[in-house]
């Protein structure tokens, strides 16, 4: 009686957990196809998702944390993107969807590559946040940050530091708003590259569909993704000079 009452409660339990935790919106079909290895990148989906450039030396790579609650895949047509143009990206799954739960996970990953000489680190909403938690407590490892509707906690501090920095966010974003991002510019370094694009929504950064509290974006997801890409191609090529 004990036993079957203990089980009730651990399924109970386990159900709110899932329905709590589990990633908002659905995949959508672009970010499955992007999972897909071909003679570009090669996809590999073990501990992460990984994607490495085919016949291309990995010197530069960076790791990517995903928003709260959406699921890592969302950001495969991104992360495709900067692998065709030869950077190992790594997207890390977080525990219950969530970056808070594990901000340093990006140690293993740079252990993991050790021949990659120069990283960036980057992430989505709270992936972003903690993307710059772990920015600013591992100087020493990586070299660039990536803030996709993000901005740093408020004890974060990285204006005197020699990150190279982008922040990419939209004037349509219901979650992340302009004024909250632009408010936290000064614990940035001085030269960060700022890019406001005109238009862009929360979650269209990713690939999972609308998102509860987001406005609608005034240009497509295709525009969005190409705007961010172009802007974080442009930090990899400055930190791996």
């Amino acid at each position: 009686m004990i036993l079957a009452a203990s089980l009730l409660i651990g399924a109970v339990l386990a159900a709110l957990l899932h329905s709590q935790f589990a990633p908002i919106g659905e995949l959508m079909p672009a970010a499955i196809a992007a999972l897909q290895s071909d003679d570009i990148a090669r996809v590999k989906r073990e501990r992460w998702i990984v994607f490495e450039p085919v016949d291309q030396t990995e010197e530069s790579g960076i790791i990517l944390y995903p928003g709260g609650r959406v699921s890592p895949e969302a950001y495969a047509p991104l992360a495709r993107a900067l692998a065709e143009s030869g950077y190992l990206t790594v997207i890390v799954p977080m525990p219950l969807n969530l970056a808070v739960f594990d901000p340093f996970a990006a140690d293993n990953v740079i252990a993991a590559y050790p021949s990659v000489q120069t990283w960036v680190i980057g992430g989505h909403s709270l992936g972003g946040v903690m993307a710059a938690h772990y920015a600013h407590s591992r100087r020493d490892l990586v070299k660039g940050l990536v803030l996709l509707a993000a901005y740093p906690e408020a004890h974060i501090d990285l204006s005197s530091s020699d990150l190279t920095v982008a922040v990419i966010y939209g004037d349509r974003d219901g979650l992340v708003t302009v004024n909250e991002v632009e408010r936290a510019l000064n614990r940035l370094p001085p030269d960060s590259r700022s890019v406001l694009i005109e238009g862009a929504n929360h979650a269209q950064f990713g690939w999972y569909g609308a998102q509860a509290g987001d406005t609608q974006a005034r240009i497509s997801r295709d525009e969005q993704q190409s705007r961010v890409v172009e802007a974080v191609r442009q930090i990899l090529q400055e930190t791996g000079r």
